[in-house]
């Protein structure tokens, strides 16, 4: 899925760019299509789901993270959610992803920083969840499509129950 975005130099971003492009992304995560949604990254791109009792700001260098994948941990996860042995997500699970707040400023010469708060619903099993946090990414322009470079989904809950874990991706 492209992002529909032509413009040549990351100044030149508009809201609707940015807006549309991480829209594009809860879309291809709740339609199930990984391999497009991995795309998304660039190949030195990471992925990062702290625990909840974790402050905003902490490493997954010298922390313990629900999630901290590199790009190819990230490519080996899509890969394993897409086989039927993949017993905590076969069948699959229903999910909505709603973005907002979605609030950018340069952070480098080549990156975007972007914040935006999420809500995830999850249905699965007669089950249904609820995850809320903030994203945080840091976007690069290549080839005139924005790319993730890293992504990080900060909870905002106490702990993940009734939950238990996190088995679909944010």
């Amino acid at each position: 899925m492209s992002t529909g975005i032509s413009k040549a130099k990351l100044e030149e971003l508009t809201r609707d760019d940015v807006e549309t492009f991480l829209y594009r992304e809860a879309l291809l995560l709740d339609d199930w299509q990984l391999d497009q949604w991995l795309a998304l990254f660039t190949d030195d791109a990471v992925y990062e789901v702290p625990s909840t009792s974790l402050p905003k700001d902490a490493s997954s260098e010298n922390s313990l993270f629900f999630i901290a994948d590199d790009r190819f941990r990230l490519g080996e996860r899509v890969t394993r959610l897409g086989k039927r042995g993949a017993h905590v997500e076969f069948p699959r699970s229903k999910t909505r992803h709603m973005v907002t707040n979605i609030l950018f400023e340069k952070a480098e010469a080549d990156e975007l920083a972007v914040t935006a708060a999420f809500f995830v619903h999850r249905s699965k099993d007669g089950n249904n969840d609820t995850y809320v946090g903030q994203y945080r990414y840091r976007l690069k322009l290549i080839d005139g499509q924005l790319r993730i470079r890293a992504k990080r989904c900060n909870l905002d809950l106490d702990s993940l129950r009734p939950q238990g874990r996190v088995s679909i991706l944010l």
